[in-house]
């Protein structure tokens, strides 16, 4: 498989069909991974990988309800290069990350952050009706 293909198996979810939750995309996303990335690389460190994915799928579907107006689409793919992930949502606002001054102690503001540090690459760009974040995390 060159890195321009994905596996065969991908994982869409519209909010067309049904509200996109967080957790039905962790449970996308799970799905996929037992199916494209466990049983062909099941090592020591799968269970951290997963993990990685898991949390920042939730941040980012997590975020474009919060601050995104709603997600529209989300799609997960696995490539060579690793899990890609899209959430898109109805806003045209781009994300900020959160920089407390000293002695705020506010919960909240590191989604972001916590994204782009768990991905090799992180992507916005505009769409209509919105944005789309294109997040590529690394499995191995």
């Amino acid at each position: 498989m060159t890195t321009d293909e994905t596996a065969s198996v991908r994982s869409e979810l519209l909010a067309g069909a049904r509200d996109v939750t967080a957790a039905a995309a962790r449970d996308e996303v799970r799905r996929l991974l037992d199916e494209e990335f466990c049983r062909t690389w099941p090592g020591p460190d799968e269970d951290v990988v997963v993990a990685d994915a898991l949390l920042v799928t939730s941040e980012l579907v997590t975020n474009a309800i919060r601050h995104g107006g709603g997600v529209t689409s989300f799609t997960a793919s696995v490539s060579d290069e690793g899990l890609w992930i899209t959430v898109t949502d109805r806003s045209h606002a781009w994300p900020t990350t959160h920089h407390p001054a000293p002695g705020d102690m506010r919960p909240g503001g590191f989604g972001l952050r916590v994204v782009r540090r768990l991905s090799k690459d992180v992507t916005i760009v505009s769409v209509p009706g919105g944005k789309a974040v294109h997040v590529l995390v690394p499995l191995r």
